[in-house]
């Protein structure tokens, strides 16, 4: 994977160097390791959720923790979602850092009173007397035929929160540095991956990483369109920008990897240079994080823009289960295509 150079701008020297020996791993030993690495480091840490223990997580992203940590560290839980995201929260208010894994972020729901009403609010109803050092993680939107209920993006649900950080990496690079991050901050934080990357391969460098928290990263450099998007549907931008630089325009990638916060700067840097903007999103358009994008650059950057914003989202519907259907519901690189070229004014 080629590393842009914003890492190595705002990555402390001692946790990565371009001397450093890299690697392949999947998308699932990047989660493992990054869990397992920080739980070496701090005692105070754990992870507990459905299967996460005996069989070593629903997708093998928690495989051969429960040997190394122990059942104490390392806790299978009922199918009770509400229950222990509430004790994951009373223990962090008592010194520990747990990691709450969800089977998926739909379940989540069930416990989401526990997240909104109290951990992403202790701190200040408190007034600063407890802090919620807490990582809720988990799959996020659609994985192929789950139905409608198990096929949502809720990041902009939790985004809309203030008290809770929500991070949706696309690369094993980022989801690595990433959570390690999420897990030595001292708030509470929405880690959202995707049961479709959990094989993905990519390369993380021997020894210790973090990538701040609130940096996105220019994936790909280009001059004509700015396209910005996040979690595994940037891939469609991706193969969008190959098809496009065949009929010479030249797309610029910027992956948020962080939702809360935002990194605004970065966007509005490319859009005042590129003059246009399309955002690629895997959720329903109302309320959407595109929605918000959208209102932040034409309040900040109206003069630089040649061409409306363009922004690509699922159809306003509950995902269909129907193969065909789901194809149409989704974002896909001819949607980015078309996007661009009516930004720029071409057929």
């Amino acid at each position: 994977m080629l590393l842009s150079g914003i890492k190595y701008l705002f990555l402390p020297f001692e946790n990565y160097t371009e001397t450093k020996n890299m690697r392949t791993i999947q998308f699932r030993e990047a989660i493992c390791e990054a869990m397992s690495e920080e739980m070496r480091r701090d005692e105070s840490i754990y992870l507990m959720g459905e299967e996460v223990a005996e069989y070593n997580g629903a997708y093998k992203a928690s495989k051969g923790m429960l040997a190394e940590f122990g059942e104490k560290r390392v806790i299978d839980t009922p199918i009770a979602e509400l229950g222990f995201t509430g004790i994951a929260v009373g223990s962090a208010m008592n010194g520990c850092r747990p990691i709450v894994e969800y089977m998926t972020f739909n379940f989540a729901l069930v416990g989401i009173d526990q997240i909104i009403n109290n951990a992403a609010k202790m701190r200040q109803m408190t007034g600063g007397q407890f802090n919620i050092p807490i990582v809720f993680r988990g799959p996020t939107a659609s994985a192929g035929q789950l139905g409608a209920t198990h096929s949502q993006a809720l990041e902009n649900w939790f985004a809309n929160t203030p008290g809770l950080k929500v991070i949706v990496p696309s690369t094993v690079y980022d989801a690595k540095g990433l959570l390690k991050s999420a897990i030595r901050d001292n708030d509470p934080v929405i880690f959202m991956e995707s049961e479709q990357m959990y094989g993905d391969k990519g390369e993380v460098p021997d020894g210790e990483y973090t990538i701040p928290i609130g940096l996105a990263d220019v994936k790909r450099e280009g001059t004509d369109v700015t396209i910005v998007s996040f979690g595994k549907i940037i891939k469609e931008a991706f193969i969008a920008a190959d098809e496009l630089a065949k009929e010479g325009i030249s797309c610029e990638i910027i992956d948020l990897r962080t939702v809360r916060p935002m990194d605004n700067e970065t966007i509005l840097a490319s859009v005042k240079k590129t003059n246009r903007l399309v955002i690629l999103e895997e959720a329903w358009p109302f309320a959407s994080v595109s929605s918000e994008i959208t209102y932040m650059v034409q309040e900040r950057a109206f003069d630089f823009l040649d061409a409306p914003i363009q922004r690509i989202t699922t159809a306003d519907t509950p995902a269909p289960y129907s193969p065909v259907l789901l194809k149409e519901w989704l974002p896909n690189a001819e949607d980015v295509v078309k996007a661009v070229k009516k930004v720029l004014y071409k057929k």
